[in-house]
């Protein structure tokens, strides 16, 4: 039986591909869903591109997951657009209008021009009704308000949408344009579209969007992606935990303010043995000695 690396441990099961799970549909919000409509690839499409030469590339799923973690560390991006995902997602129009910032994608929504718009909006769970943050500009509070505040607030949303509605359902019986009857609903409402992106830009969309201070809302979304997309390309999402999502960028400043640290320690305690019980391959081991051999004075 080939050698399998398992969280890093040695073990004498045979490594077998993981089931795609097209179809899989993941709630998110009040009314909204992430479903998995197509994927194409796999962690052995990554390899396979980037060792192009070696065909169907390697035998042992160690040495695969040693390239695919060396390719996301050292960013050589494109083998991972080889492989790609299609959504099918239901979300809140101001979700919507954030998430298509990132335009490394293929996008069809729901129009509203062809179509009567549902009467489905987003009323937030009382939980995260919450006043405007003080210190950040574009985001809420971690304090919560008065039962009495959060209920008066959560009328005064459903009551507006509801108004809303009624005044765009009275215009379609009047036979008034559907491009036009549409412009007064609010941007709670729910709109839908098939959302298809390779797996480098997505990681790129998780990153951001997962991120603490990505707005709730569309971090949900990220998050039920990020369940789907792990169990697909499982070495590749480690890969990306590890070298970018959990990782740290330095400024030129900040590894300065390192430099002066380190000038008075002794990294030589650093041995084979700690490094590897911190996570680190041998490779990583040169690389990150290399590191720390730039910063030192």
């Amino acid at each position: 039986m080939a050698e399998v690396l398992q969280n890093g441990i040695a073990a004498e099961t045979p490594y077998q591909e993981p089931t795609t799970p097209e179809g899989k549909v993941i709630y998110c919000l009040d009314k909204g869903f992430v479903r998995l409509v197509d994927v194409m690839g796999s962690d052995a499409a990554i390899v396979q591109a980037a060792r192009v030469s070696y065909g169907a590339g390697t035998k042992k799923v160690n040495e695969d997951r040693g390239l695919i973690r060396y390719l996301m560390r050292h960013a050589h991006t494109t083998p991972f657009e080889m492989v790609e995902f299609k959504f099918h997602v239901k979300l809140p129009i101001f979700v919507a209008r954030q998430w298509i910032r990132h335009r490394t994608a293929n996008v069809n929504e729901y129009s509203g021009r062809y179509s009567v718009m549902r009467d489905e909006f987003y009323i937030p769970e009382a939980a995260q009704i919450r006043p405007q943050s003080a210190s950040n500009k574009q985001g809420r509070a971690d304090e919560t308000l008065s039962d009495a505040e959060t209920a008066e607030i959560l009328t005064l949303l459903q009551g507006g949408q509801e108004r809303a509605y009624d005044d765009y359902e009275t215009l379609l019986e009047k036979n008034f344009a559907r491009e036009l009857a549409r412009i007064n609903l609010p941007v709670s409402q729910y709109t839908e579209w098939y959302w298809k992106i390779d797996l480098h830009n997505l990681f790129h969309f998780l990153r951001l969007r997962m991120d603490a201070h990505a707005q709730y809302e569309i971090r949900v979304y990220a998050e039920a992606m990020a369940e789907i997309v792990r169990e697909i390309v499982p070495l590749a999402f480690e890969a990306y935990q590890d070298y970018a999502l959990n990782a740290v960028r330095l400024t030129n400043p900040e590894i300065n303010a390192m430099k002066c640290l380190l000038a008075n320690v002794d990294t030589a305690v650093l041995t084979d043995e700690v490094l590897a019980e911190a996570g680190l391959s041998k490779r990583e081991m040169e690389e990150f000695r290399g590191k720390l051999a730039k910063m030192k004075p």
